[in-house]
């Protein structure tokens, strides 16, 4: 470990007095109440502290992670009261919200939202202090994640808009529409806690389901000044909360066979393990994000300049803690060598520090584990052959919950970095002569959400783009992997997801087509006119929502 490298990573970390006044959180969070039934419940119980992944370094010149906060650990009895309101509020599809018109649910999100907006800033800082992801990030997954909602409200209107007519055919008469499903235990993911939670979280409120929300172990608090705004913009028990350790509530609420929609951004083997605890499987939707390990192709005539800049952008945005980010580099042998040389030499000149600095690049990890696994990853690595490219400039090297991103090559079968996903900052690059080679890679993998490819023959990218495309969900071509926009589907194959997220197909995922049918005969119409000019049914109604 250089001891230069090490030295500068360990005086990136402030003192308390080197936190600029409008970065700091103010007082600790210690949040002592959950949401369930439409209350605030107290919770006098243990609690889990919070460290954030920023070190501050105190007079002995030592960085150690600072306290922000706690929330409670709960248990299996506070996951069932949550569980019993959730199922309490949707009463087999009686209950207010899943009767409820579009209109009316529509207009409670937008409650939902306005409240939300208003709590911009303590959020963003949230994000920043929880997960250590950079002010400017923090910002636009909040701001995303608003525009997101609101799109969101925009496809349900067109939907339903799309659904107020009646359909005529071989003499029925039918009015289909989407209903919900039921009770959805909904968790994301820490890397974006709130985007991606909402992503799973919004639509299927929007559609009528009933919820039990459990928030992600990095990421937690940070829904806390959300948790009045949920209670007072939706009817009572429609969404609930659960603080516990997932691995001690989850296949327990699983167990009970009252969950009726598993909403997950995880790991396969998780959701392969919870899938099984469900006493009825085939009654048990899933809505998952799961692993990826994402390749990026680069031919002998890629641009250079360009495939460098996207590969930089797709490997280490977010320290490459995204599921959709770039984990492993193909690259033709013929141009490796200039390739790595570019690569290094542009990784420099990314910026590492603390994520409230200006055009910072590189922040801390959520805790010292990863650091830990960036590390073991690494040397595995190079006990196989492998070296750090960017070594003498300090890439693998960290100090505490820093790590200067590291470039490994050549990355073979056999190393944990060929088929681990590391989610975190290293970029495994391996080489290839065949480009059958690369496309095995792709094939082979457990993982298939998206590939990027690296060129400028038509009459190549077209031969790879069409059995790459039946392994994975999105080939990108000349641009890094990314999940939007929204209104794009975003999917996986094989353990990298199971059904699709879009701002509409989230809105299908969790509801589904029912139907009112009846003969086409003249009692049937006068029936069916009187129903809709006497307004008796929600469902059966021509409205159109403007």
């Amino acid at each position: 470990m250089p001891a230069n490298a090490f030295d500068r990573l360990k005086q990136l970390f402030p003192s308390s007095d080197d936190i600029p006044p409008e970065a700091r959180l103010g007082a600790p969070i210690h949040q002592r109440v959950s949401l369930v039934g439409g209350e605030l419940v107290p919770w006098d119980g243990p609690c889990k502290t919070v460290l954030s992944p920023v070190c501050v370094r105190g007079a002995d010149g030592e960085a150690e992670q600072v306290e922000i906060g706690s929330y409670p650990v709960m248990g299996e009895v506070e996951s069932d009261n949550a569980l019993a309101a959730a199922v309490r509020a949707y009463d087999s599809g009686r209950g207010e919200w899943p009767t409820m018109t579009v209109a009316q649910r529509i207009a409670c999100m937008q409650d939902f939202i306005k409240q939300m907006v208003a709590q911009r800033e303590h959020i963003v800082t949230l994000i920043m202090w929880e997960i250590g992801k950079s002010h400017t990030d923090a910002a636009k997954e909040f701001d995303r994640t608003v525009t997101y909602m609101l799109q969101t409200i925009e496809a349900l209107k067109e939907l339903d808009n799309n659904n107020s007519r009646f359909v005529i055919a071989e003499g029925s008469i039918g009015q289909i529409r989407r209903t919900p499903l039921g009770v959805v235990l909904c968790m994301g993911p820490y890397n974006y806690p709130l985007n991606e939670t909402f992503a799973t979280l919004i639509p299927a409120l929007l559609m009528g389901n009933a919820v039990v929300f459990k928030p992600p172990q990095y990421g937690t608090l940070l829904f806390h000044p959300l948790l009045e705004a949920f209670r007072t913009a939706f009817p009572k028990g429609v969404i609930n909360t659960i603080y516990a350790p997932g691995a001690i509530v989850v296949p327990h609420l699983l167990a009970s066979g009252k969950i009726d929609v598993l909403a997950l951004i995880g790991s396969s083997k998780v959701a392969d393990h919870l899938k099984k605890q469900h006493p009825k499987s085939n009654r048990l939707r899933a809505v998952l994000g799961l692993d990826a390990k994402n390749a990026a192709i680069v031919l002998p005539d890629a641009d250079l300049e360009l495939t460098v800049k996207e590969c930089l952008l797709g490997a280490l945005s977010f320290n490459g803690q995204r599921c959709t980010a770039l984990k492993m580099l193909l690259v033709h042998r013929s141009i490796v060598d200039a390739f790595l040389a570019r690569f290094a030499e542009e990784l420099e000149k990314l910026k590492i520090g603390m994520p409230w600095e200006k055009g910072v690049n590189i922040t801390p990890l959520p805790g010292m584990h990863r650091t830990q696994y960036m590390t073991a990853a690494i040397d595995d690595a190079k006990a196989h052959g492998a070296r750090v490219v960017n070594e003498a400039q300090g890439g693998g090297v960290f100090y505490k919950t820093l790590f200067h991103p590291a470039v490994v090559y050549p990355v073979s079968e056999g190393m944990m970095l060929y088929r681990e996903e590391q989610f975190g900052p290293i970029i495994p690059v391996a080489p290839f002569d065949d480009v059958q080679t690369a496309l095995d890679y792709v094939t082979t993998s457990d993982h298939g959400q998206q590939v990027s490819i690296f060129g400028k023959d038509p009459v190549q990218i077209g031969k790879l783009v069409d059995p790459l495309v039946n392994q994975v969900c999105r080939v990108n071509l000349n641009c890094q992997c990314q999940r939007g926009p929204d209104v794009f589907p975003f999917a996986g194959r094989k353990d990298s997801a199971e059904g699709t997220l879009s701002v509409t197909d989230a809105l299908r995922a969790f509801s589904i087509r029912s139907m009112v049918a009846a003969k086409q005969t003249e009692d049937s119409k006068a029936l069916l006119e009187s129903m809709i000019n006497d307004h008796t049914s929600k469902f059966v109604n021509t409205g159109f929502i403007l």
